[in-house]
């Protein structure tokens, strides 16, 4: 008898219509648990805690994207199931812990099984972003995230990361952008390369040259529809200034 294919969770596309200025990424958009790996053995407060997904930022992602005419790829799945925005050689690419908590669906997992969530979840993953900018042909890439206000029990103070890998072009145009904000913006916070929290941008961005930063918004600033319609109001513009001053930079 020949065995099922086990199911392929592929990623989400939005608004790909052909070339566009950028493209969108949102690698935790989502906290689905498919049926198959038992919630991970987990109660159901974890799995739609931050340790799953980033709350806020699906949404973010679809207002920047509607702004600035540009197409999005979300996840589908959890985090915790394969974090898109990890190679499949990072240890928590399959977390056996997330912050505080464990996971038992994801301990002991041999080699074998850590590849299984690989195959299913991060190349097909991969595989819409890279048909994304072949069709699009983007100048830039842009991903979007939200963090936790309280990690480790430590209270965070800043509300707005703008990271960057090698190629600190968009992100030194779009802190200029937004040096005038109330907001606490930081370069490279409240994690950066070092975390290899920069992995789309790494594989996906810098080996085509494009332009490309990290977003991190702090989750309690996307809370509802109001606070992500004022974020999006923030950032959106700024990326809009950011991106031509880049590329005017480049040019030069």
């Amino acid at each position: 008898m020949t065995r099922k294919p086990a199911t392929l969770y592929a990623a989400q596309t939005e608004g790909l219509t052909g070339p566009a200025p950028a493209l969108v990424v949102c690698e935790h958009a989502s906290d689905a648990m498919p049926a198959e790996f038992a919630d991970l053995g987990l109660s159901g407060d974890v799995l739609h805690s931050h340790v799953a997904w980033d709350p806020g930022a699906l949404a973010l992602s679809r207002h920047l994207a509607r702004a600035l005419s540009a197409p999005l790829v979300a996840g589908t799945v959890s985090r915790l199931i394969y974090d898109c925005n990890r190679p499949p050689e990072a240890a928590d690419a399959v977390p056996a812990r997330s912050e505080v908590y464990d996971i038992p669906g994801n301990q002991g997992l041999d080699a074998a099984a850590r590849a299984d969530r690989a195959r299913r979840v991060y190349v097909p993953f991969c595989n819409a972003v890279e048909l994304a900018l072949d069709t699009a042909c983007p100048k830039a890439l842009i991903t979007v995230h939200s963090f936790t206000p309280v990690y480790f029990g430590q209270p965070r103070p800043v509300e707005i990361g703008i990271l960057h890998d090698a190629d600190p072009r968009l992100a030194d145009a779009l802190l200029q952008a937004l040096e005038d904000s109330p907001h606490d913006i930081r370069r490279n916070a409240p994690y950066g390369p070092e975390d290899g929290v920069t992995h789309t941008l790494k594989a996906r961005a810098l080996p085509r040259g494009l332009l490309n930063v990290m977003l991190e918004v702090r989750n309690d600033l996307l809370a509802d529809a109001d606070g992500i319609a004022r974020i999006g109001a923030l950032l959106a513009p700024a990326l809009r200034a950011a991106l031509a001053a880049a590329q005017t930079e480049r040019a030069g």
